[in-house]
């Protein structure tokens, strides 16, 4: 199990894992692959502020980290 921060940006965390687009795409979060957005609004969006946003349960964002071998933190 990977451990990551929920308050790191998202543009952090798919740098370093590419695998989290996809898990992220999952949850809703489409525009996320549009060019330019990773680089520009993923630098200040982190997964916490993302989930507000969407409206999604944090709870369930955990789950679906978790089903994918990341553990937020």
């Amino acid at each position: 199990m990977i451990k990551i921060q929920s308050d790191a940006s998202v543009y952090d965390l798919v740098t370093a894992y590419p695998k989290i687009q996809e898990i992220m795409v999952s949850l809703n979060f489409k525009d996320i692959v549009k060019p330019g957005m990773l680089q520009t609004a993923g630098r200040v969006m982190t997964l916490k502020k993302g989930a507000t946003l969407k409206k999604i349960n944090w709870e369930t964002m955990k789950d679906t980290f978790k089903k994918n071998g990341f553990e937020l933190e």
